[in-house]
């Protein structure tokens, strides 16, 4: 069944009407995509709350005293309780106030300098400060900036004694960036048991820490059960690396989302090991899935999928596209006529329904009733 407007029209007294027909699929495709669109927002919209959440409740419950100063008026626009307490202010008198105004004079002139500085080279060495409210205490304040609606703003720390020298071993630093970033890591033995993971794969897997995922097998968090990982083993024993593998991401709540892996095999050394990688990809799919999935072609198409997903798998997307394909020419043949398009393909009219409906090539609620 297709969606079609008409608009009848009396042609005589003989009793004829011509009815004219407007073909409605573009309308209802553009409305399916409009409502796709608005879940989406509201999906994003509850991430940006609950990262606000997080945000305000790091923000105070840290145990280092911060400060948000705006750039451009120097006014004092949000401070935290560890910072209150530096200060010896309640509060009351700090936000809205010009914040080198809350300083001892002869250290203004030093602090206005720094954030200058740190405003036109994005960062500044750290200073000793005291505070009018606090005076005797010695304190350490160190600043750096970031834009937020596109205003820039200064994030000062606040802190009661002297802040250690930065870490000259860049290896690490490096550790320390991968634990930080977004795309989950994990480091395993060359047999795939986890004895390393970053925050990042903690939150794709829901875990509370690292120490429940190390010492389990990879295979539990990562991988179609007895196809992936014995097939990742074999690409990186043989190649030592492996590059946007399609496989999929189970959780400790045993859901499951399409992810992408590239791995890496260190197997010289007195301990070798391997390090994964992990890029969700589960919106993603969903969206494609939504508007369409665009399934392979040709023969190249197929072949590039041969170490990306299983045999099975390629056979199953090949018997459908061609299952597809032979229905649509069934129904083009008998111009949409479902009951010869059965007798065509040799199937009854309820198997071709079920495909029908499978495949999404038509609405069957009339056909049903």
């Amino acid at each position: 069944a297709l969606p079609i407007r008409y608009r009848a029209i009396d042609a005589g007294a003989d009793g004829r009407i011509i009815a004219v027909g407007r073909d409605l699929r573009p309308t209802a495709t553009l409305q399916q995509r409009l409502l796709q669109a608005q879940q989406a927002m509201e999906r994003d919209y509850l991430r940006l709350r609950h990262a606000e959440l997080r945000y305000r409740h790091l923000f105070q419950t840290a145990t280092e005293g911060v400060v948000i100063v705006d750039a451009g008026s120097r006014r004092v626009l949000d401070v935290n309780p560890a910072a209150l307490r530096l200060i010896g202010d309640d509060g009351d008198g700090v936000v809205g106030q010009i914040f080198t105004g809350l300083l001892e004079a002869p250290i203004r002139d030093a602090v206005t300098s720094l954030l200058a500085s740190v405003q036109a080279g994005g960062r500044g060495e750290s200073m000793r400060v005291r505070f009018l409210s606090s005076p005797g205490r010695d304190l350490t304040l160190g600043a750096s900036l970031f834009r937020q609606d596109r205003n820039a703003q200064f994030l000062v720390r606040l802190t009661s004694q002297v802040a250690p020298p930065p870490v000259a071993d860049p290896r690490l630093r490096l550790l320390d960036v991968l634990d930080r970033m977004p795309d989950a890591f994990v480091l395993t033995t060359d047999d795939l048991v986890v004895t390393a993971c970053n925050a990042a794969f903690l939150d794709l897997v829901q875990l509370g820490g690292a120490e429940q995922a190390n010492g389990q097998p990879l295979s539990r968090f990562l991988g179609r059960p007895g196809v992936d990982s014995s097939l990742m083993a074999a690409q990186l024993r043989e190649h030592g690396v492996i590059r946007n593998f399609s496989t999929v991401l189970r959780t400790s709540l045993d859901t499951e989302e399409e992810a992408e892996v590239s791995a890496v095999a260190v197997l010289d050394g007195g301990a070798p090991c391997i390090g994964f990688n992990i890029r969700p990809m589960g919106r993603r799919m969903r969206d494609r899935s939504e508007l369409g999935r665009s399934l392979p072609r040709s023969v190249e198409q197929l072949t590039e999928l041969v170490g990306r997903v299983s045999l099975k798998e390629i056979v199953r997307e090949t018997t459908d596209l061609i299952e597809r394909l032979c229905i649509e020419a069934a129904l083009k043949i008998t111009s949409d006529n479902r009951a010869s398009a059965a007798e065509v393909l040799g199937l009854s009219r309820q198997s071709l329904y079920s495909k029908l409906h499978r495949y999404g090539l038509g609405n069957l609620a009339v056909d049903g009733e």
